[in-house]
């Protein structure tokens, strides 16, 4: 015997505003950018400003070297998010570093500050030749992805440069052991069409970084979603890639 009470009742997770924003999202469709976009800006309901977050499941094997997907993309229209950013540089650049915009500046010091678990950060540059000393960190760095790396622009000559393209709004990028990449990628309260460059920018450094051995469909799905609320599905045919 069927109990009415319970039929036809589908149960949403999280409080009333999300229940609120999910039933608002048609989850068997895949929403063109655009699109999407305006249903997410529609459904916040954070009292803070939301971050516009971006999740791509990639055709790869993270097990595998050569399937590494990890690189830095500049987003047009920037994140939105205020960086703090350590240079660890010789003493006769602490003043060009400064200039830059480079919140904390040094050399020894900043290692002996991060061996004491001082990690008080969002990015750590460094001149390639500090890298000796940077190198005593690396323990500690690695594995909270702070560690100054060429490939992601955070070991170069050109402090300036870097400081700066950090702060405007470069995000670093990497798989995850799932095959999958996560970024936010701006602020819900960014208007809409900028919003859209930016993801539109972030899919075109995936595609450009996509491994030799990466082989079959490279990107499989794309979801969009905000910093407290549900996700939308993403028509990949909307980013005008080749995929």
């Amino acid at each position: 015997m069927v109990n009415k009470k319970t039929t036809n009742r589908i149960k949403i997770p999280g409080g009333k505003k999300m229940r609120e924003a999910i039933v608002k999202i048609d989850e068997n469709s895949f929403y063109k950018i655009a699109d999407g976009i305006t249903v997410l800006k529609d459904v916040a309901f954070a009292k803070f400003d939301e971050t516009l977050e971006i999740a791509v499941q990639l055709g790869v094997d993270p097990k595998h070297s050569d399937q590494m997907v990890r690189g830095v993309v500049s987003m047009p229209a920037g994140t939105g998010k205020t960086v703090k950013i350590a240079v660890i540089c010789k003493e006769d650049r602490y003043e060009e570093a400064r200039q830059a915009g480079a919140d904390i500046v040094g050399g020894q010091d900043i290692i002996d500050s991060i061996k004491e678990n001082n990690i008080n950060c969002d990015i750590y540059i460094s001149t390639p030749d500090m890298m000796g000393i940077v190198g005593q960190v690396a323990r500690i760095l690695g594995p909270r992805g702070l560690m100054p790396n060429p490939k992601l622009g955070t070991v170069a000559t050109d402090i300036k440069k870097i400081v700066q393209e950090k702060k405007a709004g470069q995000i670093e990028f990497k798989v995850d052991k799932a095959g999958i990449v996560h970024a936010g990628i701006g602020k819900v309260t960014f208007n809409a069409e900028d919003l859209e460059k930016n993801v539109k920018a972030f899919a075109d450094a995936l595609v450009k970084a996509r491994p030799l051995k990466a082989k079959g469909v490279y990107m499989k799905k794309l979801h969009l979603s905000t910093t407290m609320g549900p996700s939308v599905k993403i028509d990949l045919s909307s980013l005008g890639l080749n995929l």
